[in-house]
């Protein structure tokens, strides 16, 4: 969430910075600025009813105490009116806040100079490409036809159990995709990130703290009956654990990593290009989350974009690496990079993790601060990152290792699978 005394001080910066998203945030901007007037007008004269009010209060005790009761009598029907105009003021304000907070929870962040200006993934610029390309044989088959081959994954039993989009896993499909996240967790804790096992709902106030809501509320899925909400990432549950906290600052930064599966209603998503793992309702995924100092946070970006650079160069798949462009950057980012890994049978990009700075635009709406050197509270930096997603990590390994003999499992990951080939 933005900061309104930076809105204030930095708008016309902020409407060019929000038109690289495509958006004309100019009146948006206006209308935060207005309401936040209303309330501070409307604080003010809250706060001098109630001083006149305890004015009041404390002469009206003083004239009965010298016996001029008629005077005090005047007073307390002054005061009486007093606590109906306060009474009624706290309403304006209440209503103010309300709306104003509504307003910035509506408002984007603010996306850093490296982000380009664009309309759409077109417009996101490749910035590293590693790994190369295998030759496979003529008679190479996409994942969703290798996992009915070898019998690994059963989309037509998760149908029959829940429906489209919750594939059941089955043999060594199973123990790759457990070697996988297993995998996963060991680099991330051995590159000093703590696991965390954390819950699969989360309430209202952590989908508002991470901004999935409202942005993304028609994504969730609701549990009505408890005003729950499954989890889309392990972001949301992880990143709340410190929600209200004032941290030192010697405390930063904080490394998280955690394992959860995810739940997405991926509403209007259909066709061929999210046929089998390609787009999933729900899927696993491993995360790694910072909460950094604000001087060191562009670093640690870099630093974890480095990181899944690693998993990937040992996993041997090809891949590269996008800066998101303003039209294709998350509501709450302010720099993004994506990572997609080359799917050889389907001749095609996909996408398995993206890395992320919030800056403070999710600290601000978690009341997330420390303690700085100065002694000053200052809200901190927050960093996400898919560590990595596993549907389309296990597609490309599936695509890429097939041999007419079978699929070859990477090297890294035999003392996790305990076989090298599916075949």
């Amino acid at each position: 969430m933005l900061q309104v005394q930076n809105i204030r001080e930095h708008k016309e910066a902020y409407v060019t910075a929000l038109a690289k998203r495509g958006l004309d945030a100019k009146d948006m901007l206006e209308e935060v600025l207005s309401l936040d007037e209303l309330r501070r007008a409307t604080q003010a004269k809250l706060d001098e009813t109630l001083s006149q009010s305890n004015t009041f209060s404390k002469e009206i005790g003083m004239l009965f105490k010298n016996g001029e009761t008629q005077k005090a009598n005047l007073l307390k029907e002054k005061t009486s009116q007093l606590k109906v105009s306060s009474k009624e003021l706290q309403e304006q304000l209440n209503d103010a806040a309300s709306k104003l907070q509504k307003a910035l929870y509506e408002l984007p962040n603010i996306p850093n100079e490296l982000v380009p200006a664009g309309t759409d993934e077109n417009d996101n610029e490749e910035v590293y490409r590693e790994g190369d390309v295998p030759t496979l044989d003529s008679a190479a088959l996409p994942h969703w036809e290798l996992a009915k081959k070898y019998d690994l994954i059963d989309f037509e039993l998760g149908v029959k159990i829940t429906g489209a989009g919750f594939p059941v896993y089955k043999g060594k499909g199973a123990r790759l995709q457990r070697a996988l996240i297993t995998y996963f967790l060991d680099k991330n804790t051995a590159a000093g990130y703590t696991e965390y096992q954390v819950p699969h709902l989360v309430n209202e106030a952590s989908g508002y703290g991470t901004g999935q809501l409202p942005d993304k509320e028609g994504q969730m899925y609701h549990v009505g009956m408890d005003d729950l909400y499954l989890i889309p990432t392990a972001e949301v549950p992880v990143t709340n654990l410190f929600r209200g906290d004032l941290l030192m600052h010697n405390q930063l930064p904080i490394t998280c990593t955690g394992y959860t599966p995810c739940f997405r209603r991926e509403a209007g998503s259909y066709g061929a290009h999210v046929r089998g793992l390609n787009r999933l309702h729900q899927f696993d995924k491993v995360e790694i989350v910072r909460i950094e100092h604000p001087d060191n946070s562009y670093a640690a970006l870099d630093g974890m974009v480095d990181h899944v650079k690693e998993i990937l160069k040992e996993l041997k798949l090809p891949y590269r690496i996008l800066r998101l462009c303003g039209g294709d950057l998350g509501f709450t980012s302010a720099l993004t990079y994506d990572f997609e890994v080359f799917s050889t049978a389907q001749d095609r990009w996909l996408e398995i993790s993206s890395v992320s700075n919030f800056e403070t635009f999710q600290a601000n709406r978690l009341k997330l601060r420390f303690k700085d050197t100065d002694g000053k509270n200052k809200l901190a930096h927050t960093l996400n990152g898919s560590a990595l997603a596993l549907p389309r990590v296990l597609a490309g390994i599936l695509e890429n290792y097939q041999t007419p003999d079978g699929i070859k499992i990477p090297e890294v990951l035999v003392p996790y699978c305990g076989f090298d080939i599916i075949n």
